[in-house]
């Protein structure tokens, strides 16, 4: 009997308070049993449920009276409270990792962590040392002073390195923390799956009640609309509360096609931080350090002189391919038994050698070319026709076409989608200019240069 009224009252609340509402507060409930005139409800959490009786007890009580069973008042338990079934179990088991919370040494919920990537075995370099100090600073706790701390580059230039080492070092000051990590990817996941169940009041709760959210890739939610916006309420609700937020992507905010505006906003409320590509003296102090952790687990195996330096001026593209070639290296020769010559590294690591062969790409020389005169990447790109960014924008068109092989109308896409006249154009200006501008010929040989190291 209670369970045929429940249902009835639900169609009456259904009309009563429309469908939105419905969805997000009424459907997620599950009538237990009344007893003692005390009608006991699953919800999805206990802040539903806390909400349904303060907006909507009342308007209960009286319904289900109404409908011939007793009732006085309600009570509300959490889902991990109760037998879950079907829907509610899945529901479950796919919010459970994101509710916990860090304790002594225990994984951070959302993305495992490495505990490889911690401050004391990440090597600084001039390339990575402001976004080393911010990290630092972050993870330290105390005012938040920068929000959101972002931090942007190319793949294993450093970034997810930098992400877990704050969350260890927090973790560690305080194991109470409610530290979140997870990529982009799971963020929208998560999300989606929250709206097929119908529980985007769960999702919001978990989301919003964490001290640290940290977000890894981030370019990978732009385009994705529902996601965007979504995750657009999380950012603010967490900033209004002085949460702190650190966010990574492969690109800075302003350079993210397909990011809403607003989100660009936000996103460079804060520091924004640019990982720049390793230079060869950080390559080899990663390699210094790589090979003394080596070496406790191969400790028969002798490096030549001059191993390390090669390696570091072969292999530049980045850190998890310089890191993965010492490791292959070691492992070979405790193998074979051999010492580690150059023949060996060559015949070791051929294949890695081969791909590492230094390839310029247009997104580099952009930065290479804004870096060097002072100018925004967005400058770069944008219609402005000045000759303080035009200038720039024909040298880096030229750079482009003489140092890769993308044809003209790859180029002008890259460039805030020009057509290929425009750099048949740049080319021919800068070529010209070359043979009578000393400044503009010192410019790019020197770019030149740079790109090519």
């Amino acid at each position: 009997m209670e369970f045929d009224c429940w249902g009835r009252v639900r169609d009456q609340l259904l009309n009563v308070i429309g469908k939105d509402a419905f969805q997000n507060w009424i459907e997620p409930l599950s009538l237990l049993k009344v007893t003692d005139g005390i009608a006991s409800f699953s919800a999805p959490t206990s802040f539903v449920g806390t909400w349904v009786d303060r907006n909507y007890g009342d308007k209960i009580v009286m319904m289900m009276t109404r409908e011939g069973v007793a009732v006085d008042r309600l009570m509300f338990q959490a889902d991990v409270l109760v037998q879950a079934e079907s829907k509610d179990d899945v529901k479950q088991k796919m919010m459970a990792p994101i509710v916990s919370v860090p304790t002594g040494s225990k994984d951070l919920p959302g993305a495992p962590l490495d505990k490889r990537y911690t401050f004391d075995r990440f090597v600084v370099g001039k390339p990575n040392e402001l976004a080393h100090a911010a990290a630092r600073r972050v993870a330290n706790g105390g005012p938040v002073t920068f929000n959101p701390l972002f931090l942007y580059g190319g793949v294993g230039l450093g970034k997810t390195h930098l992400m877990h080492a704050i969350a260890w070092e927090i973790q560690a000051r305080d194991p109470k923390a409610k530290v979140l990590y997870l990529s982009a990817e799971q963020f929208m996941y998560r999300f989606v799956q929250a709206l097929r169940f119908k529980d985007t009041m769960s999702f919001k709760e978990l989301f919003r009640s964490v001290d640290v959210l940290m977000v890894d890739d981030v370019q990978f939610i732009a385009g994705k609309d529902s996601t965007q916006d979504e995750f657009f309420h999380t950012f603010n609700a967490l900033i209004d509360q002085n949460k702190q937020i650190i966010i990574s992507a492969d690109r800075a905010p302003g350079e993210i096609a397909g990011l809403e505006e607003r989100i660009k906003s936000r996103l460079q409320w804060g520091l924004v931080v640019d990982l720049h590509p390793t230079d060869y003296e950080l390559r080899l102090g990663i390699l210094q350090s790589k090979a003394e952790t080596q070496r406790v687990h191969y400790p028969e195996v002798i490096l030549a002189e001059g191993i390390l330096e090669f390696i570091a001026h072969r292999i530049s593209n980045n850190v998890r391919v310089l890191e993965g070639a010492l490791t292959r290296l070691f492992a070979f020769a405790s193998l074979v038994g051999r010492e580690v010559t150059l023949d060996v590294v060559q015949e070791c690591l051929a294949d890695m050698l081969r791909a590492s062969d230094r390839k310029v790409t247009i997104d580099e020389i952009i930065r290479k070319v804004a870096d060097h005169y002072n100018l925004r990447l967005t400058d770069i790109l944008s219609p402005r026709r000045a000759r303080s960014v035009a200038r720039p924008r024909q040298v880096a068109m030229f750079l482009a076409k003489r140092l890769t092989s993308k044809s003209l109308p790859e180029i002008g896409r890259r460039f805030g989608g020009r057509d290929h006249t425009t750099v048949i154009h740049a080319v021919k200006k800068i070529e010209e200019l070359r043979a009578i501008d000393n400044q503009i010929a010192e410019d790019v040989e020197l770019l030149r240069r740079m790109l090519e190291a």
